[in-house]
């Protein structure tokens, strides 16, 4: 069975909230080449990606089950999030 927390997170109408971090300009200057190349829309979409992927690393490691560890495992591969989530799906 997929936890609560997986399913949540294939939500992509879950609630969002506003930030606000100091980073370095040069730091922001560096993401906004990095992301183009990387196929995203901006800086922004950028520093979310890198934050969601430290937090799926970390949640994999120290909080979530072995569902969560194989759908982070599916997303290093490249396996995209609607697959993953059509598969998710089918099991519930």
């Amino acid at each position: 069975m997929i936890s609560k927390t997986i399913k949540e997170r294939l939500n992509k109408n879950r609630p969002m909230t506003s930030i606000t971090l100091r980073i370095p300009v040069d730091v922001v200057e560096s993401m906004k080449n990095i992301a183009p190349r990387k196929g995203l829309s901006g800086y922004q979409a950028l520093l979310k990606a890198y934050v969601s992927e430290g937090l799926r690393q970390d949640e994999a490691q120290f909080l979530l089950s072995k569902e969560a560890q194989l759908i982070d495992a599916l997303k290093r591969r490249g396996v995209s999030d609607q697959i993953i989530q059509d598969a998710v799906c089918e099991i519930i």
